[in-house]
Protein backbone atom coordinates (compact mmCIF):
# COMPACT_ATOMS: atom_id res chain seq x y z
CA UNK A 1 0.00 0.00 0.00
CA UNK A 2 1.59 3.34 -0.77
CA UNK A 3 1.44 6.14 1.88
CA UNK A 4 -0.74 8.85 2.65
CA UNK A 5 -0.53 12.10 1.52
CA UNK A 6 -0.29 14.48 4.56
CA UNK A 7 2.20 16.65 6.59
CA UNK A 8 2.67 15.74 10.39
CA UNK A 9 3.94 17.77 12.56
CA UNK A 10 5.98 15.97 15.09
CA UNK A 11 8.45 16.55 17.61
CA UNK A 12 12.02 14.95 15.95
CA UNK A 13 11.54 16.51 12.49
CA UNK A 14 8.17 15.29 10.91
CA UNK A 15 5.14 15.94 9.50
CA UNK A 16 1.20 15.14 9.54
CA UNK A 17 -0.90 13.58 7.05
CA UNK A 18 -2.35 16.35 4.75
CA UNK A 19 -3.02 15.49 1.14
CA UNK A 20 -5.38 11.90 0.96
CA UNK A 21 -5.09 9.52 -1.72
CA UNK A 22 -5.51 6.33 -0.63
CA UNK A 23 -9.04 6.26 -1.65
CA UNK A 24 -10.43 4.54 -4.21
CA UNK A 25 -13.15 5.13 -6.82
CA UNK A 26 -15.95 6.50 -4.70
CA UNK A 27 -18.97 4.00 -3.99
CA UNK A 28 -22.34 4.27 -3.17
CA UNK A 29 -22.36 1.93 -0.07
CA UNK A 30 -23.59 3.22 3.36
CA UNK A 31 -21.69 1.42 5.52
CA UNK A 32 -18.07 1.18 5.76
CA UNK A 33 -16.00 -0.65 3.28
CA UNK A 34 -14.18 -3.60 3.99
CA UNK A 35 -10.14 -4.04 3.57
CA UNK A 36 -9.35 -3.40 -0.22
CA UNK A 37 -6.43 -2.12 -1.29
CA UNK A 38 -5.47 -3.11 -5.31
CA UNK A 39 -4.54 0.30 -6.68
CA UNK A 40 -5.22 2.28 -3.94
CA UNK A 41 -2.92 5.10 -2.72
CA UNK A 42 -2.94 6.78 0.25
CA UNK A 43 -1.84 10.72 2.01
CA UNK A 44 1.37 11.37 1.91
CA UNK A 45 3.05 12.99 4.98
CA UNK A 46 5.95 15.59 4.41
CA UNK A 47 8.15 16.34 7.04
CA UNK A 48 8.70 19.53 8.71
CA UNK A 49 12.18 20.42 10.38
CA UNK A 50 11.71 20.48 14.10
CA UNK A 51 12.97 24.46 13.97
CA UNK A 52 9.91 24.92 11.72
CA UNK A 53 7.24 22.69 13.33
CA UNK A 54 8.17 23.65 17.15
CA UNK A 55 7.98 21.33 19.89
CA UNK A 56 4.90 18.83 19.37
CA UNK A 57 5.73 16.90 22.58
CA UNK A 58 5.63 18.21 26.11
CA UNK A 59 8.44 18.96 28.55
CA UNK A 60 9.77 15.24 30.79
CA UNK A 61 6.64 13.87 32.47
CA UNK A 62 4.01 15.36 30.50
CA UNK A 63 3.06 12.37 28.08
CA UNK A 64 0.13 10.41 27.61
CA UNK A 65 -1.47 6.86 27.12
CA UNK A 66 -1.76 6.25 23.46
CA UNK A 67 -4.99 6.32 21.82
CA UNK A 68 -6.97 3.43 21.65
CA UNK A 69 -10.44 4.85 20.09
CA UNK A 70 -11.86 7.61 18.17
CA UNK A 71 -15.66 8.92 18.95
CA UNK A 72 -17.61 11.74 17.15
CA UNK A 73 -21.11 11.49 18.18
CA UNK A 74 -22.83 14.04 15.71
CA UNK A 75 -21.48 11.54 12.88
CA UNK A 76 -22.03 8.59 14.52
CA UNK A 77 -18.45 7.44 14.04
CA UNK A 78 -16.70 5.00 16.82
CA UNK A 79 -13.76 3.48 15.64
CA UNK A 80 -10.53 1.74 16.59
CA UNK A 81 -7.41 4.01 16.85
CA UNK A 82 -4.11 2.29 15.00
CA UNK A 83 -0.77 3.58 15.11
CA UNK A 84 0.57 4.46 11.88
CA UNK A 85 4.59 4.47 11.15
CA UNK A 86 6.50 6.42 8.68
CA UNK A 87 8.31 5.06 5.99
CA UNK A 88 12.05 5.55 4.99
CA UNK A 89 10.76 9.11 3.11
CA UNK A 90 9.15 9.88 6.20
CA UNK A 91 5.73 9.92 4.88
CA UNK A 92 2.60 8.32 7.03
CA UNK A 93 1.77 4.96 5.88
CA UNK A 94 -1.86 4.53 5.75
CA UNK A 95 -3.87 2.45 7.94
CA UNK A 96 -4.37 -1.06 5.77
CA UNK A 97 -8.12 -1.10 6.73
CA UNK A 98 -11.06 1.51 5.64
CA UNK A 99 -13.22 1.03 8.29
CA UNK A 100 -10.13 1.64 10.82
CA UNK A 101 -8.36 5.62 11.47
CA UNK A 102 -4.80 5.86 12.56
CA UNK A 103 -2.34 8.22 14.50
CA UNK A 104 0.58 9.29 13.43
CA UNK A 105 2.61 7.56 16.57
CA UNK A 106 5.70 9.71 15.62
CA UNK A 107 3.87 12.74 16.78
CA UNK A 108 2.28 14.05 20.49
CA UNK A 109 -0.53 11.46 21.65
CA UNK A 110 -4.19 13.28 21.54
CA UNK A 111 -3.89 15.00 24.93
CA UNK A 112 -0.12 16.16 24.67
CA UNK A 113 0.96 19.70 23.93
CA UNK A 114 1.04 19.80 20.19
CA UNK A 115 -0.92 19.22 17.17
CA UNK A 116 -1.64 15.25 17.29
CA UNK A 117 -2.92 13.94 14.23
CA UNK A 118 -5.33 11.14 13.35
CA UNK A 119 -5.88 10.33 9.50
CA UNK A 120 -8.59 8.20 7.89
CA UNK A 121 -9.66 6.95 4.52
CA UNK A 122 -13.16 8.92 2.93
CA UNK A 123 -13.92 5.46 0.85
CA UNK A 124 -12.73 3.08 -0.97
CA UNK A 125 -13.52 0.66 -3.85
CA UNK A 126 -16.46 -0.82 -1.86
CA UNK A 127 -17.98 2.80 -1.34
CA UNK A 128 -17.85 4.81 2.19
CA UNK A 129 -14.87 3.98 4.75
CA UNK A 130 -14.16 5.34 8.29
CA UNK A 131 -14.07 9.21 7.11
CA UNK A 132 -16.60 9.65 4.98
CA UNK A 133 -18.95 12.08 6.80
CA UNK A 134 -16.32 14.22 8.20
CA UNK A 135 -17.16 17.26 6.06
CA UNK A 136 -20.10 17.29 7.75
CA UNK A 137 -18.92 17.91 11.02
CA UNK A 138 -19.25 21.86 12.62
CA UNK A 139 -17.79 24.24 14.71
CA UNK A 140 -18.90 22.97 18.56
CA UNK A 141 -19.19 19.62 17.81
CA UNK A 142 -17.39 17.23 20.37
CA UNK A 143 -14.80 14.79 19.51
CA UNK A 144 -13.95 11.71 22.22
CA UNK A 145 -10.10 10.19 22.26
CA UNK A 146 -10.30 7.15 24.76
CA UNK A 147 -6.68 6.05 25.59
CA UNK A 148 -4.84 3.04 26.78
CA UNK A 149 -5.29 4.00 30.63
CA UNK A 150 -8.88 4.31 30.75
CA UNK A 151 -8.94 8.30 30.56
CA UNK A 152 -10.60 9.99 27.91
CA UNK A 153 -9.92 13.23 26.46
CA UNK A 154 -12.05 15.58 24.63
CA UNK A 155 -12.01 17.93 21.72
CA UNK A 156 -13.91 20.79 20.33
CA UNK A 157 -14.28 21.61 16.71
CA UNK A 158 -13.29 24.77 15.61
CA UNK A 159 -13.37 24.79 12.32
CA UNK A 160 -12.75 22.56 8.61
CA UNK A 161 -11.09 23.44 5.81
CA UNK A 162 -10.00 21.90 2.38
CA UNK A 163 -6.53 22.37 1.02
CA UNK A 164 -5.13 21.32 -2.02
CA UNK A 165 -2.89 18.48 -1.81
CA UNK A 166 0.42 20.08 -2.87
CA UNK A 167 -0.06 23.10 -1.31
CA UNK A 168 -0.89 22.77 2.24
CA UNK A 169 -0.01 25.00 4.80
CA UNK A 170 2.21 23.11 6.69
CA UNK A 171 2.78 25.42 10.03
CA UNK A 172 -0.99 26.33 10.02
CA UNK A 173 -2.01 22.80 9.65
CA UNK A 174 0.67 21.03 11.14
CA UNK A 175 2.93 23.09 13.20
CA UNK A 176 3.41 23.53 16.84
CA UNK A 177 0.37 24.73 18.97
CA UNK A 178 0.23 26.11 22.20
CA UNK A 179 -1.93 23.90 24.10
CA UNK A 180 -3.11 20.35 22.87
CA UNK A 181 -5.03 20.16 19.32
CA UNK A 182 -6.07 17.02 17.23
CA UNK A 183 -6.37 17.40 13.34
CA UNK A 184 -8.15 14.79 11.60
CA UNK A 185 -6.79 14.37 8.04
CA UNK A 186 -9.02 12.47 5.08
CA UNK A 187 -8.89 13.15 1.31
CA UNK A 188 -11.96 15.26 -0.44
CA UNK A 189 -12.33 17.32 -3.48
CA UNK A 190 -12.71 16.04 -7.25
CA UNK A 191 -11.19 12.83 -7.77
CA UNK A 192 -8.79 12.39 -10.39
CA UNK A 193 -9.83 8.77 -12.49
CA UNK A 194 -7.01 8.98 -14.10
CA UNK A 195 -4.21 9.00 -10.87
CA UNK A 196 -7.34 6.99 -8.93
CA UNK A 197 -6.96 9.81 -6.05
CA UNK A 198 -8.59 13.03 -4.86
CA UNK A 199 -6.43 16.18 -5.44
CA UNK A 200 -7.76 17.72 -1.22
CA UNK A 201 -7.14 16.72 2.04
CA UNK A 202 -10.03 17.77 4.44
CA UNK A 203 -8.48 19.02 7.89
CA UNK A 204 -10.72 19.28 11.04
CA UNK A 205 -9.14 21.91 13.64
CA UNK A 206 -10.03 20.77 17.35
CA UNK A 207 -8.76 22.11 20.90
Amino acid sequence: MRSLTTPLAVLAAVTVVATCSACGTPGTSQTPAAPDTAGQAAPVVRPVKADTAGAARPPAGGDVAAPVRLRIPAIGLSSRVVPLRLDAARRLVAPTRFDLVGWNKAGPEPGEAGAAVIAGHVDSRSGPAVFYRLRTLRPGHRIHVDRADGSTVTFTVRRLARFPKNRIPDRQVYGSAEGAELRLVTCGGDFDRKRRSYRDNVVVFAA
